[in-house]
């Protein structure tokens, strides 16, 4: 199921991205609301941008095999990420290109907080005590930029997560369970990773078993 924003919202973050090498209609996050569980990454790519569903190219192949070692499915999962356009990059050598044969980028930090109060508004919306957080640009969103997936990948915390308000990033009230997680991408430019990261989708996995998500 595909969540329903508020139009004020996405007419806000619209504003605040116009101008900006973003592509396509934002992909809504995706899934049970309300959730036990949210998967949060980047922001979409090419094949997200063209289905309009969170991760279904090379990287979404990738996090089904992640899944399946935690014994977890889509369909009792949300999905989403903390930007919803593509970003793309133009080199100078591709001038003429067209945007949807550019390559993808990670987003920058202006642009994340463009799409805050949305994404504020979607965690609050489906109610997931337990977020697994994929890669930097998600986990430093919720943490700050001193978190690392590097330092933190596969560790179970238990705190608050950051909020947009007046304009800047603010503590907030509500603690979740929070696993940081190599994106799903990272094994598909860097296979020495792979057992790293499946250890990590076991171990949570395990977790979960001690931690039935209908008791969370």
């Amino acid at each position: 199921m595909q969540i329903h924003y508020p139009q004020a919202l996405v007419d806000r973050v619209r504003r605040a991205t116009t101008g900006r090498k973003l592509t396509g209609e934002y992909v809504p996050g995706e899934g049970p609301v309300p959730a036990k569980l949210a998967l949060i990454g980047e922001a979409p790519g090419r094949t997200e941008i063209a289905t309009g569903h969170p991760f279904v190219g090379a990287a979404g192949k990738e996090l089904d095999r992640n899944l399946a070692l935690a014994s977890l499915t889509r369909p009792e999962i949300f999905i989403t990420s903390v930007v919803r356009a593509r970003p793309y990059s133009r080199p100078k050598a591709k001038a003429t290109a067209p945007v949807t044969a550019l390559p993808n980028r990670t987003p920058t930090k202006k642009e994340v907080a463009a799409f805050a109060p949305l994404f504020d508004w979607e965690l609050a919306a489906i109610g997931a005590p337990v977020l697994v957080v994929m890669g930097n640009t998600a986990l430093q969103r919720l943490l700050g930029p001193t978190a690392t997936i590097g330092t933190l990948h596969g560790q179970v915390l238990h705190q608050p997560v950051l909020e947009w308000r007046a304009g800047k990033y603010c503590p907030g009230n509500k603690s979740y369970w929070l696993v940081p997680m190599y994106h799903p991408a990272a094994t598909l430019y860097a296979r020495k990773l792979t057992p790293t990261v499946e250890a990590d989708w076991r171990a949570l996995g395990e977790w979960l078993k001690k931690h039935p998500l209908a008791d969370t």
